[in-house]
């Protein structure tokens, strides 16, 4: 078995893949993600230590989230990118953990001296790929021997990834809960326990629900507070015969973005997938050059995006294996990756990202083709 992942319904005979990722993921990258959650236990159990003494890091909490996020089917397929994620959740462990330790002497004129969990302080010798894949296979999900343990802890773990997307979308657009981050790193850090039971385990899974709302909630304050409330809206199905640019996933703030560099260019900006509903809301369709939405579900994305012609950009998941006849006009941005596929930065303090390399790639590509739709935008 060269892997094992179960955490969505694309699995192989919606048992689990255990060879290649039916989502074409690989044995490498599927491994590396087990690490990487292994890691981000090991920062959420000194963080959870460290709150207990009033010490908090927004970018460690923060972090934890995002890594988490990126570990979300269809969302990042790039070994090396997910190596960078492994070095800086070390980093971010180290900083926390002696935050905590720091604090601890302050407290009670001693060292801190009990013994931690594996994840709170394993150290490879080199920050490598291959030091991190042996690592891997032994700290994934089939290391716990108990089925139901086993079970109800991925339950749970699988359950704070959704609630850590709707926190980091919410933390792009500046709306911050510290309540939800601290409960998801308690309930990571109660994954290293190996006396838990399964009435623990069941008590955390259905709390997890609880925060689900909340961060949703969150998310819903953010999206609304910034683009207002959503509208009953026509959206053209059609494309029309201009240089464009089609933009997948749900971050609203890439579409803003995208919008707002895109004025007075000639392009035309149109939804895919589950970005549909930015149509909806005043602050994005005030935008004259947002056109409309082209294609259907994520997993139509391979057809449709050879067809649509123009440049694209993935804003979250899903994204697929790119084919040939549009990898050189498909971009990544935010924790979505691919091997070899070009990625938009990261923005920095108070900027926009830069979708420069996007907006050249449209109106190189010239016009698309045109097509008729079921509703006008105009």
């Amino acid at each position: 078995m060269e892997m094992f992942c179960y955490q969505c319904q694309e699995t192989l005979r919606n048992e689990g893949c255990v060879a290649q990722g039916v989502c074409g993921k690989s044995p490498e990258t599927s491994n590396l993600q087990d690490l990487l959650i292994y890691v981000l236990k090991g920062i959420s159990y000194w963080a959870n230590k460290a709150r207990e003494l009033n010490v908090e890091d927004e970018s460690v909490d923060f972090f934890v989230a995002e890594g988490l996020f990126v570990t979300i089917t269809n969302v990042n397929f790039d070994e090396e990118r997910i190596v960078e994620y492994i070095d800086e959740a070390l980093d971010k462990r180290r900083i926390i953990e002696n935050k905590f330790k720091e604090a601890y002497v302050r407290k009670y004129n001693e060292k801190f001296h009990e013994t931690v969990p594996d994840a709170a302080e394993w150290n490879p010798k080199g920050n490598n790929k291959y030091e991190y894949l042996n690592k891997a296979v032994k700290v994934g999900v089939l290391s716990e021997s108990d089925e139901d343990i086993r079970s109800l802890k991925n339950f749970l773990v699988i359950g704070l990834k959704g609630v850590a997307a709707y926190t980091d979308h919410a933390y792009v657009l500046k709306y911050f809960n510290e309540d939800i981050l601290a409960f998801i790193e308690k309930s990571l850090a109660e994954t290293l326990r190996e006396d838990i039971t399964v009435d623990e385990l069941i008590n955390l899974v259905l709390k997890v629900g609880e925060y689900a709302v909340n961060a949703m909630a969150l998310l819903d304050e953010a999206n609304t507070s910034t683009f207002g409330n959503p509208e009953i809206t026509q959206v053209y199905t059609g494309t029309y015969e201009t240089p464009a640019i089609l933009v997948s996933g749900h971050d609203l703030l890439d579409l803003y973005e995208i919008l707002e560099q895109t004025k007075g260019k000639g392009i035309k900006v149109y939804t895919h997938g589950e970005m549909l509903p930015a149509n909806a809301y005043p602050g994005l369709k005030k935008y004259e050059h947002l056109a409309g939405n082209f294609g259907g579900s994520w997993w139509k994305q391979q057809q449709e995006f050879e067809d649509f012609g123009g440049a694209v950009v993935m804003t979250t998941n899903c994204i697929q294996k790119p084919r040939n006849s549009y990898k050189d006009r498909i971009f990544t941005t935010g924790l979505v990756g691919w091997p070899d596929v070009q990625h938009i930065p990261n923005r920095k303090k108070d900027g926009q990202k830069d979708f420069t390399p996007v907006i050249q790639k449209a109106l190189e590509i010239g016009p698309i083709k045109k097509r008729d739709g079921k509703a006008r935008s105009e």
